[in-house]
């Protein structure tokens, strides 16, 4: 799957700003040894529940009238060409290019009704991956701090888990998807590549082609005993660079251990349900996010570039960037609901802010952060619910309206960590992990 750009494009400053270690992640062994120093430190917040997450990210902004807040009745250049489709439940209606979630829609909820006032890409994204609005203005020195992401929080106060990182993304890291102030360990470890290709292969947990399991046994073996060698011949210092340490050693675990190779493998999954999700690059993405759910990663992002339709937007809505997302997500529900991971597995399908309620001239739609559209499946989240509404035209969300602050407390409620407790950056000030946010109460029912 290409790399896309959006309007604004990927400029070096916001490498600087949201920092370069949260937007690259980091290697795997890097990663152990930056979360095993942060494991000396006592961490706080509240034990989590046995819930993970799978955040599916449209970076650009999905249209929410072409998806899950059709306007019929509105006028031809608001309410588009589509027309709409019922669900399951009986009086809801989505918009065509979604028809396969439409018919499962009484295992999800669709929040309609999330506000924010930030129209840029960089400053959406930022607030809805961290529940915090972006820093203004950028750049005015230490007082400015960038908030880390839902993900990295997760890390943070879950940790390694099942010999796996708590918080992975695919096939990149997000702009805002990054620890900040919470450190490079809980920068995400980058699932990259291309899983529908023959021989996928993960970077960092797989052994060299040419390198067999017992040979790679063999080397560690070698290593450890110059380590040992080293230090009975000198006990006052050690090489570093010889030193067997536990981080190698963890590293060579995840490699050499079966269930990590397990869950990377896809070619253990049966052909009939590769072939559900789509034998295409983010259907299998969407595949690998459940499997690495399954063995207990916590958090992990699927992100998906190029919604940023400032034209043509009927023509991509029509085509096979709709299909891909409406059959991989309708799958990983239901394949989540018949394995019975649904409960402990929160699903989310969402980007930076919904488009702008008229067509413009190029056929496309603007940035609009006033509505937008939330899919929310799982981790007890009701099915066949609708939070929420817009009015009319869809131009703001106008009953039951949420903030950013709102959904990322909810989320984190869900996680089971404390949405209220204070952080410390590095030079020590207190930030709120979340500023009077409140849960989205029809979620908990």
């Amino acid at each position: 799957m290409a790399i896309h750009r959006h309007c604004d494009g990927l400029l070096r400053r916001d490498f600087l700003q949201l920092g370069l270690r949260g937007a690259l992640g980091l290697g795997m062994c890097d990663l152990l040894r930056l979360q095993a120093a942060a494991a000396a430190a006592p961490a706080g917040g509240v034990a989590a529940k046995p819930v993970n997450c799978i955040m599916i990210w449209l970076d650009g902004g999905p249209s929410h009238f072409e998806t899950f807040d059709p306007k019929p009745d509105a006028p031809d250049d608001i309410r588009g060409t589509f027309k709409t489709v019922p669900t399951s439940v009986p009086g809801v209606h989505f918009s065509e290019p979604v028809s396969k979630l439409a018919g499962i829609f009484d295992r999800f909820t669709v929040v309609r009704s999330i506000s924010h006032k930030d129209p840029n890409h960089g400053g959406g994204n930022h607030y809805m991956m961290t529940g915090a609005p972006t820093p203004v203005p950028v750049g005015c020195g230490a007082f400015v701090t960038f908030h880390p992401s839902m993900g990295s929080m997760v890390s943070h106060e879950r940790g390694v888990r099942s010999g796996l990182p708590p918080y992975m993304a695919m096939p990149s890291n997000t702009r805002s998807g990054g620890p900040n102030f919470l450190g490079g360990e809980h920068s995400p470890f980058i699932v990259g590549g291309y899983p529908n290709s023959d021989g996928f292969r993960v970077h960092d947990v797989v052994l060299p082609g040419d390198l067999s399991a017992g040979r790679a046994s063999s080397r560690r073996e070698l290593r450890g005993a110059l380590d040992r060698m080293k230090r009975a011949n000198d006990r006052v210092v050690e090489d570093p660079a010889v030193e067997f340490d536990t981080f190698y050693e963890q590293g060579f675990d995840l490699v050499s251990s079966a269930r990590a190779q397990e869950a990377f493998d896809l070619g253990r999954e049966d052909a009939a349900v590769r072939e559900r999700y789509g034998r295409n690059d983010m259907g299998q993405r969407l595949l690998l996010a459940r499997r690495l759910v399954e063995v207990g990663v916590s958090w992990v992002t699927v992100n998906w570039g190029g919604w940023d339709h400032h034209g043509g937007i009927e023509a991509a809505y029509k085509g096979e960037m709709l299909q891909t997302l409406d059959r991989g997500v309708s799958t990983l529900i239901t394949d989540l609901h018949e394995r019975g991971l649904l409960e402990t597995t929160l699903v989310l399908l969402l980007g930076e802010f919904g488009r702008t309620p008229k067509i413009n001239p190029g056929g496309g739609r603007d940035h609009w952060p006033h509505a937008m559209s939330v899919l929310m499946a799982g981790g007890g989240v009701p099915g066949g619910q609708i939070v929420g509404a817009t009015d009319a035209r869809g131009y703001y969300a106008s009953e039951n309206v949420y903030r950013p602050e709102d959904f990322a407390a909810s989320i984190y409620l869900k996680m089971g960590i404390d949405p209220h407790q204070t952080l410390h950056t590095t030079a020590g000030r207190p930030v709120p992990l979340v500023n009077n946010g409140r849960r989205i109460r029809e979620l908990f029912v």
